[in-house]
């Protein structure tokens, strides 16, 4: 299959490292896609004039001999999560449309603005970052950008990352700054056919941004390819990725056979073992592993697990005063960390830790880990905004695989693996903690191979 979507944020730095176009004309191009009517309520808030001083001032200083900074004066988005210099941060709620300007930039947008990003706005995301579907209430929901291209039906843009995902799917931005919980990055790359990095999550400040778990909560980002995934990082964890350059064939890849194959749908399923065998065809080792830890995890996080309790805690005196403004179904969650107690929550933290030792140990030898990131391709959305039963149980099943991932403090890359014209699906690349260069390197070598196959 062809993996070639429009010019990814790599390419663009090297057209303008070469003259072939500036930072300006690149962000006017991005500001004519933003304004199309297919992105929706992708953006909450725009930083035009913040965002052209930006590129011009890339321009100024290369004209004048200065270095091109990393991002080159290119277009990126920003979560309504994170703290942006003269802006309220408010979290897509209503709750929080009061909220002052933020004094200064948290560190990742600070990072991101020091490596020549020109800050395009807050997206759009399910609210206060609850949900893997990225429906939102109050502000519209974005519409999936990548699907839309296919075929006519409105389908879930995913979350919670969601307009983040549309506007790099809509071609308005190069890359999206957004955090993943249980999958906030990934969901929407793999339906949206994008790429999605989530890092170990010590590897990038938190601070000066709105918390969901401060558990689990990692700041990372969507990108187009994965080289770009690579220099996000990067610029966002202020670290350089050391890639070993394995070919394929020197790569072990588990496979787990427990909870993460389970009830795929057909498409997913042959999307996703025609990818094995173009990897099995370049000589990567893939074997099968049971894994069976992956079905603890239901019982372990039965009482709502970190997300229930540490939301409670940040949330419980705001939502008292103003529980009706919230949408109702991020509300219901949020309450169910008000039955867990101290001793319930301290257990959780030690069941984790068991837990995650015998995972890093049925993973060992192994290169990374090899599954699909979701179950299916992107539903359609009407059936999900007044359904309740059908919204939380799609929201579980696209949770499922790539919330492990979180649960195990580890790091995980979705790169879209569908054949040309289908609905995207995302293949997810994983392993445990501070395996970010290993799961980097072995995702260039089969985004590479998998762009060879046209499988």
């Amino acid at each position: 299959m062809s993996l070639t979507r429009d010019p990814d944020l790599v390419g663009a730095r090297a057209r303008i490292a070469a003259g072939a176009t500036t930072a300006s004309a690149c962000l006017a191009a991005s500001f004519e896609a933003a304004a199309q009517p297919a992105l929706g309520p992708a953006y909450l808030r725009r930083f035009d004039a913040q965002a052209r001083t930006a590129a011009a001032a890339v321009d100024g200083q290369y004209a004048a001999g200065a270095p091109l900074p990393p991002l080159a004066g290119l277009a990126v988005s920003v979560k309504d999560l994170f703290d942006v210099a003269g802006w309220p941060t408010t979290a897509a709620s209503k709750v929080l449309a009061g909220a002052e300007p933020a004094a200064s930039d948290s560190p990742v947008v600070a990072r991101l603005r020091a490596a020549g990003a020109a800050l395009t706005g807050h997206t759009n995301l399910s609210e206060f970052a609850f949900s893997g579907v990225g429906i939102n209430p109050h502000h519209g929901t974005p519409p999936n950008a990548a699907t839309a291209k296919l075929d006519p039906t409105p389908r879930i843009p995913g979350g919670s990352t969601s307009g983040g995902a549309v506007t790099v799917a809509g071609g308005a931005a190069w890359a999206a700054l957004g955090s993943d919980t249980g999958g906030s990055i990934r969901i929407p790359a793999a339906l949206q056919g994008l790429v999605g990095f989530k890092n170990t999550q010590r590897l990038t400040p938190l601070e000066a941004s709105v918390p969901l778990s401060t558990t689990l909560d990692t700041a990372c980002a969507i990108t187009r390819s994965v080289r770009d995934a690579v220099l996000l990082h990067e610029v966002l964890a202020a670290r350089r990725v050391h890639l070993a350059g394995k070919p394929l064939a020197a790569l072990r890849l588990a496979l787990p056979q427990t909870l993460m194959l389970d009830a795929l749908e057909p498409a997913v399923a042959a999307a996703f073992e025609a990818a094995l065998r173009a990897l099995r065809d370049a000589g990567a080792r893939i074997e099968p592993v049971a894994l069976s830890e992956l079905a603890e995890l239901a019982a372990i996080n039965a009482g709502g697990g970190f997300s229930a309790a540490e939301s409670w805690a940040w949330h419980r005196q705001l939502i008292e005063a103003e529980g009706e403004r919230y949408d109702p179904r991020v509300a219901l969650r949020i309450r169910r960390g008000a039955a867990m107690s101290a001793a319930d929550y301290i257990e959780l933290g030690q069941a984790r830790r068991r837990w995650i030792g015998r995972v890093e140990a049925a993973l060992a030898g192994f290169d990374a880990a090899l599954s699909p990131t979701v179950p299916m391709v992107a539903p359609a959305l009407a059936p999900l905004v007044d359904d309740d039963e059908a919204f939380f149980a799609c929201n579980a099943r696209l949770l499922r695989n790539p919330s492990a991932v979180n649960f195990l403090d580890g790091c995980a890359l979705s790169l879209p693996c569908q054949a040309p014209g289908a609905l995207p699906v995302g293949l997810m690349v994983w392993g445990p903690a501070l395996a970010d260069d290993a799961v980097l390197g072995a995702s260039l070598e089969i985004e590479r191979r998998l762009a060879e196959t046209e499988h």
